[in-house]
């Protein structure tokens, strides 16, 4: 395997069948990509900015996703005046998942199989049947 070093350049790269293992990006801009029948099993991204990202037909088992949304406040780029863009989830399997400590705050599931569900140890399946039957009496 040849290593390739790029340092302070403008690059167009087209990579094809091609195998780029244990690469490292550091401190660069790739607005733009594209990746299309990928393996990016064991890929890690740390302090990046990913808005307007797209992920489709993509496994994602095992996958962790932490400590996203705005900068935090000791960040040097901190903007207390900055509001997160609403992330959206389609045709997703979060089956067995958990999610902790994130804000919720005006969040819509909507079309979703909710069985099992629990807030806070709350069943919501049980909490929705009692609504239902309490609001129908």
């Amino acid at each position: 395997m040849s290593q390739i070093d790029i340092n302070y350049s403008q690059n167009l790269i087209k990579v094809r069948d091609a195998c780029l293992d244990n690469s490292t990006f550091e401190c660069v801009s790739v607005k733009g990509l594209y990746f299309n029948d990928v393996d990016l099993s064991g890929t890690k991204i740390t302090n990046a900015n990913m808005s307007d990202l797209e992920i489709e037909g993509a496994q994602l088992g095992g996958a962790i996703i932490r400590n996203v949304g705005m900068l935090p406040a000791d960040h040097p780029n901190y903007d207390a005046e900055a509001k997160q863009r609403p992330l959206i989830f389609e045709n997703c399997d979060f089956e067995a998942s958990t999610i902790t400590d994130c804000n919720l705050s005006n969040v819509a599931i909507n079309n979703c199989n909710l069985s099992g569900l629990t807030i806070n140890g709350i069943s919501i399946e049980e909490l929705l049947v009692n609504f239902t039957h309490n609001n129908n009496q």
